[in-house]
């Protein structure tokens, strides 16, 4: 008998329903364009993030093979030694390329200049590239909680309307279409941080290549203009590790 009371008495209680689809529904077109704008910014910096970590990833493994390519006798033979479009065969291929070009120069001085410049502006080209997507992550970081906001705004607003149409403000009335309007909100914040994160992260990353390159583009010209006789310390191979020695054996009676 008890049980049959408390639930008919349970179905007889308004049922309130409020949460995200609830907010988009009645929300209208606004917010719900409003969400989906979202969802593409979320998804473009996630996608940003994955695939500049990646390409950040491979232009450090191909640094590995700069060694290699000091030991070579000429620079010509040390760029096959290299990975094919990676960033620093470009740098030794444009920095090739323009040491042909610098006997159309009228002194030495201005050849000295035009080399420089050609490898700066390869080194230029790849940190460009390098940089790519980035500004989209910071117009992420940057925007994305004021259009959350612009979603809360506009809820609290139909709440309003709605409470003054009904003519009561009661709790029951302000808290759910409140407490829908601030999910935009907080959606907003969720797409900002990881997009601010990954920005600050990533371009940490390119500077570091960016040292690299600055690094490689200045040993090249020194290279060049000293005609091989000029080349970076090379970091030492690591010792062999020495055999262990074997245990003295006790002479035979």
């Amino acid at each position: 008998m008890i049980i049959d009371i408390l639930t008919a008495a349970a179905d007889a209680a308004p049922q309130n329903k409020f949460g995200l689809k609830e907010a988009l529904e009645q929300g209208g077109l606004i917010a719900q364009t409003i969400f989906t704008v979202m969802i593409i910014m979320s998804v473009g910096s996630f996608y940003i993030l994955i695939t500049k970590f990646l390409e950040q990833r491979k232009v450090f493994n191909q640094y590995k093979a700069i060694q290699n390519f000091w030991r070579a006798p000429s620079l010509k033979e040390g760029a096959t030694k290299l990975e094919k479009n990676s960033a620093w065969r470009q740098m030794v291929d444009d920095g090739l390329a323009a040491e042909e070009n610098h006997g159309k120069m009228a002194n030495s001085m201005e050849a000295h200049d035009w080399m420089h410049g050609s490898l700066a502006r390869s080194e230029d080209t790849i940190n460009s590239k390098l940089a790519g997507g980035l500004p989209f992550l910071a117009s992420v970081g940057a925007t994305a909680p004021f259009i959350g906001l612009l979603g809360t705004v506009i809820g609290i607003y139909r709440a309003l309307i709605a409470i003054g149409l009904a003519g009561s403000a009661s709790i029951d009335k302000v808290a759910g279409p409140v407490g829908e309007a601030l999910i935009m909100t907080a959606i907003g914040l969720l797409v900002a941080v990881p997009a601010v994160l990954a920005y600050n992260w990533l371009q940490s990353r390119n500077k570091r290549i960016g040292e690299l390159l600055k690094g490689f583009a200045t040993d090249l010209l020194a290279n060049m203009n000293s005609k091989g006789a000029v080349k970076p310390a090379l970091m030492a191979a690591p010792a062999a590790k020495p055999a262990a020695a074997r245990p003295a054996t006790a002479p035979k009676a």
